[in-house]
C-alpha cells in the first residue's frame, strides 16, 4: 500500500504539469487548484465540444492525486451532473486510462490501456474528450444511460431520449457557467484555436516555487526522467468496471 504522505516526487510533478497546463491550456478545459495551498487536488471545467451534444455545455469536476503520482492514477468527479454510459451515479468518471496497471483479464482491458507514470493530467483530459463523444458500453458506469446511447446511435438518432437528455444538461451547465461570468466557445473555431475564459475574478498567478523546497532539487535524474516522460496514448475511451 502507499503512504498517505505525499512524497517529493509527486509535489514535484504536480507543480510542473500545473505550470504546463497554464503556459498551454488543453483545448476544451480549464483547471484550478482548490486550495492554493494544495497541489492534490484539483477543479477540472470541460467545455462541451461544439457539433456534439455537449455544445455549449460547462461540466465541472474534481480531480484527485494521490500522495505517489505519477505512480498511481488520479480519480475524478463529476460535480455536474452528466448522464453517460461511463459516469457512475455519484458522479464518478470510470476510464481505463484511471485504472491502476494490474493485470486484470476479466475486465477486457490490456494493460497498456490501464495507468503507467508516463501519462499525465494532459493526456486523461483528451481522454475524457474522447470518451464523452464515444462512450465504451461493454462494462458501464451506467447501465440505463448506455442502453439509452445504444438506441440513440443504432437507431442513428431517431430515438432522441438519449440526446434530449445531454442537450438539456448541457444547456443547464451553460446557464451556470454564465453566471459566473465565464463564455463558452460554441464555435469551432474559438474551441480550437483559443478558448476565452472571462471571469468576474482575477485569479491570482502562482508561484510554484512555493510547492517544494530547494531540497527536491536533489532528486536523481531518474525520477525526473519518467515523471517528465512521454504523454503515453493518450486516445484511450475504454473503461472496465472499477
Amino acid at each position: 500500500m502507499s503512504s498517505t504522505v505525499p512524497n517529493s516526487s509527486a509535489l514535484r510533478a504536480l507543480a510542473l504539469e500545473y505550470k504546463s497546463l497554464q503556459e498551454e491550456p488543453v483545448e476544451g478545459f480549464r483547471v484550478k487548484l482548490l486550495g492554493e495551498d494544495n497541489l492534490f487536488e484539483w477543479e477540472v471545467a470541460i467545455f462541451g465540444p461544439p457539433d456534439t451534444l455537449y455544445q455549449g455545455g460547462y461540466f465541472k469536476a474534481h480531480m484527485k492525486f494521490p500522495p505517489d503520482y505519477p505512480y498511481s492514477p488520479p480519480s475524478i468527479r463529476f460535480l455536474t451532473k452528466v448522464w453517460h454510459p461511463n459516469v457512475y451515479e455519484n458522479g464518478d468518471l470510470c476510464i481505463s486510462i484511471l485504472h491502476p496497471p494490474v493485470d486484470d483479464p476479466q475486465s477486457g482491458e490490456l494493460p497498456c490501456e490501464r495507468w503507467n507514470p508516463t501519462q499525465s493530467v494532459r493526456t486523461v483530459l483528451l481522454s475524457v474528450i474522447s470518451l464523452l463523444n464515444e462512450p465504451n458500453t461493454f462494462s458501464p458506469a451506467n447501465v440505463d444511460a448506455s442502453v439509452m446511447y445504444r438506441r440513440w446511435r443504432d437507431s442513428k438518432g431517431k430515438d432522441k431520449e438519449y440526446e434530449n437528455i445531454i442537450r438539456k444538461q448541457a444547456q443547464v451547465a451553460r446557464m451556470e457557467a454564465e453566471k459566473e461570468g465565464i463564455v463558452v466557445p460554441l464555435t469551432l473555431e474559438d474551441y480550437c484555436i483559443k478558448t476565452q475564459v472571462k471571469s468576474t475574478t482575477q485569479e491570482p498567478q502562482l508561484d510554484m516555487t512555493d510547492f517544494y523546497d530547494d531540497d527536491y532539487d536533489d532528486l536523481d535524474s531518474d525520477s525526473d526522467e519518467e515523471i517528465e516522460g512521454g504523454e503515453g496514448d493518450g486516445d484511450d475511451s475504454g473503461n472496465g468496471e472499477s
